[in-house]
C-alpha cells in the first residue's frame, strides 16, 4: 500500500515533561493505524501535532510525501487531516445539518444558506450512519451517543485522506459501534485512512490492520494485528502483566442483606416503575442500550431528577430525596460519567478536589486545616496511584485515567453506604482500569453496596454479582453471575423477553 502520512522523530516538550519522545511510524493509504498506551503516555499529544494544534519542539510531519507545517487545526484540515476528539465540540442549539456542515454552508448569490440543499446534503452523511434524525433537529435534543456519530459524520464530510480518531466509541451502544465499524471498513476500501485511538482491546482487533503501543512518549513497537496477542499488548502498555483485569482482590466478598430498596421509581417521559434492591457487599451492575435511562435513575436516585412516584429505602428507612445534599446526607453518594463537566472541579488542585465531598471533616471553628488537607491528600495521591508532580497539581492538567482515580477518591473518602459509579473506566487505560476495579472491590468489603452502570458489557460480566437490564425506561431483565451471558444480556437490552421454559427469544 502506497504510504499516505509519515512523522519522523518527533518531539514535543513542555515545561519539565517530554510529552513526545524521538518518535517515528508511517500510516498506508486504506490502513486503520491503532493506537494504544496508558492515559499520559502521550497519545493526545502525538494526534494533536498531526492535526496541527500543537506545534512540535522537533521532528516532520510528512503528508503524501511533503512536509507540512500546519498554523492551525483549521489549516491542517484543509490539507486532508481531521480529527474526532472524544470531548463532543457540537453546538446543541443549531441543528445537525448547521453542525455537520459547520462554516461550509452552501449560499446563494446574496450570501443567504441554501436550507434546501444543506439539509440534503446533511441527510447523506445522515443516512450512512443510520442515525435516527433530521437534518432540522436540533443537536442538543439527541442521545450522547447520536452526537458523537455526528461528529464523526462531520469530520467524514471533510473528504480528509487522514482521519484521527479519539475514543469514538466512549458513548456508543453496541449497535452504533457495529455502524461505525462498518462505516470505518467501507471507507478504507474507498482509499480514506485512519488513526484509531481507543482502550479497549477488544476494538483492536475488530478493526485495525496494525497497532501502535506508546509508552512515556515513545514507539514501543508496531505490529500486524494478527501477531499480537491482548496480552502483548497489555505488557508493551503497562510494562507488566496483568492476568486477569478483572480479579481484582484475592480476598471473597461475602454478600450480606439487603439493605437499599428502590420501589416503583417513576419519571414522566424518562422511566417506569422502576424497582430493584441492594445487598450488602454486592456489585449490582446496570446494562442497556444509550437513552435506556440508566443515568436518569441514577440522577433520580441522587435529587438531580424529580419522580412523580416510587420510594428509595435506604436500611429499611424510607428516603425522601429533593436534592443531592439529601442524597448525601442520607449515605448516598455518585460517581458521574462527566468527571470534566459534573465531577471535577478542573481548575483547582488535587488536594482541593479529594477533599471537596468531605470539607467538614477538616474544618474546626470555621478554618480548614491545611496540615490535615495536606496530610490527607497526599496519602489519597498514594492509595489511588494518581500520577502527579504533587497535590497541588490542578486536577485540568492530569491524564483521564488520573482524572477519574481523582473523582473516585473523592467520594470514597466520604464513605457512603451506596456509591453509584456511572461509566467508572469511560477513557481509562487498562493498567488504571484494573486499580479501579480492585478500588471498587475493596469498597464493597467494607460492608457497602455498588451499582454499576456501564456500556462496557465485558466490565460488567467482569465485576458484577448480578446485573439489570434496561430498555426504554424500564426494567427489562436480570442475571444473576452463574447465568451471565452477552447474548442473553443483549437481548433483553434490545428489547426481548425470555420465554418461561425455553432459551427462545421473543419481542415484547
Amino acid at each position: 500500500m502506497t504510504e499516505i502520512l509519515r512523522v519522523e522523530n518527533l518531539v514535543k516538550q513542555f515545561p519539565g515533561v517530554v510529552a513526545v519522545n524521538d518518535l517515528s511510524f508511517s500510516l498506508k493509504k486504506g490502513e486503520v493505524l491503532s493506537i494504544l498506551g496508558e492515559n499520559g503516555a502521550g497519545k493526545s499529544t502525538l494526534t494533536k501535532i498531526i492535526c496541527g494544534a500543537l506545534k512540535p519542539t522537533a521532528g516532520k510531519v510528512l503528508l503524501d510525501g511533503k512536509e507540512m507545517n500546519f498554523r492551525s487545526a483549521h489549516d491542517a484540515m484543509h490539507s486532508g487531516i481531521a480529527m474526532v476528539y472524544q470531548e463532543l465540540s457540537m453546538t446543541g442549539n443549531m441543528s445537525v445539518a448547521e453542525n455537520i456542515f459547520m462554516n461550509r454552508q452552501a449560499t446563494n448569490a446574496a450570501g443567504f444558506i441554501k436550507t434546501k440543499e444543506l439539509y440534503a446534503n446533511a441527510r447523506h452523511y445522515i443516512d450512512m450512519f443510520k442515525i435516527k434524525t433530521e437534518p432540522g433537529n436540533l443537536v442538543k435534543r439527541l442521545p450522547t451517543g447520536e452526537q458523537q456519530l455526528i461528529e464523526i459524520a462531520k469530520a467524514v464530510s471533510m473528504d480528509p485522506k487522514v482521519l484521527i480518531l479519539d475514543e469514538p466509541t466512549s458513548s456508543l451502544s453496541e449497535d452504533a459501534i457495529k455502524r461505525l465499524f462498518e462505516i470505518i471498513k467501507s471507507l478504507k476500501e474507498k482509499g480514506y485512512s485512519f488513526i484509531y485511538i481507543t482502550h479497549k482491546l477488544s476494538e483492536i482487533f475488530q478493526i485495525s490492520d496494525r497497532v501502535m503501543v506508546m509508552r512515556d512518549g515513545r514507539n514501543m513497537g508496531i505490529h500486524g494485528i494478527g501477531d499480537v496477542t491482548e496480552q502483548d499488548l497489555i505488557l508493551m502498555m503497562v510494562g507488566r502483566e496483568i492476568r486477569d483485569l478483572y480479579a481484582g482482590s484475592d480476598v471473597d466478598v461475602s454478600i450480606g442483606e439487603e439493605y437499599f430498596k428502590v420501589s416503583d421509581l417513576s419519571s414522566v417521559g424518562v422511566f417506569n416503575k422502576v424497582s430493584f434492591t441492594l445487598r450488602k457487599g454486592e456489585i449490582l451492575g446496570m446494562a442497556g442500550l444509550v437513552g435506556a435511562g440508566r443515568t436518569e435513575v441514577a440522577s433520580a436516585l441522587i435529587g438531580m431528577m424529580r419522580t412523580y412516584e416510587g420510594t428509595i429505602e435506604l436500611e429499611g428507612q424510607k428516603l425522601s430525596i429533593k436534592s443531592p445534599a439529601d442524597a448525601i446526607n442520607a449515605g448516598i453518594g455518585y460517581i458521574t460519567e462527566d468527571r470534566k463537566k459534573m465531577g471535577l472541579f478542573l481548575g483547582y488542585a488535587i488536594s482541593d478536589n479529594v477533599i471537596s465531598a468531605s470539607l467538614s471533616q477538616f474544618t474546626h471553628n470555621g478554618f480548614i486545616s491545611e496540615k490535615e488537607v495536606r496530610s490527607f491528600s497526599e496519602q489519597q495521591v498514594k492509595d489511588f496511584s494518581i500520577a502527579c508532580t504533587g497535590i497541588k497539581q490542578k486536577v485540568m492538567n492530569l491524564s483521564g485515567g488520573n482524572q477519574q482515580k481523582c473523582l473516585l477518591s473523592m467520594w470514597m473518602s466520604k464513605k457512603p453506604k451506596v456509591l453509584i459509579f456511572d461509566e467508572p473506566t469511560r477513557g481509562v487505560d487498562v493498567g488504571a482500569k484494573s486499580e479501579i476495579y480492585e478500588k471498587i472491590r475493596e469498597y464493597v468489603h467494607h460492608g457497602n453496596g455498588a451499582l454499576v452502570i456501564s456500556s462496557d458489557l465485558s466490565e460488567l460480566l467482569g465485576i458484577c454479582d448480578r446485573i439489570m437490564v434496561m430498555y426504554h425506561g424500564k426494567i427489562r431483565g436480570e442475571v444473576v453471575k452463574d447465568d451471565f451471558s452477552e447474548e442473553k444480556i443483549m437481548a433483553y437490552a434490545s428489547g426481548y423477553q425470555q420465554k418461561e421454559g425455553t432459551i427462545e427469544w421473543a419481542q415484547n
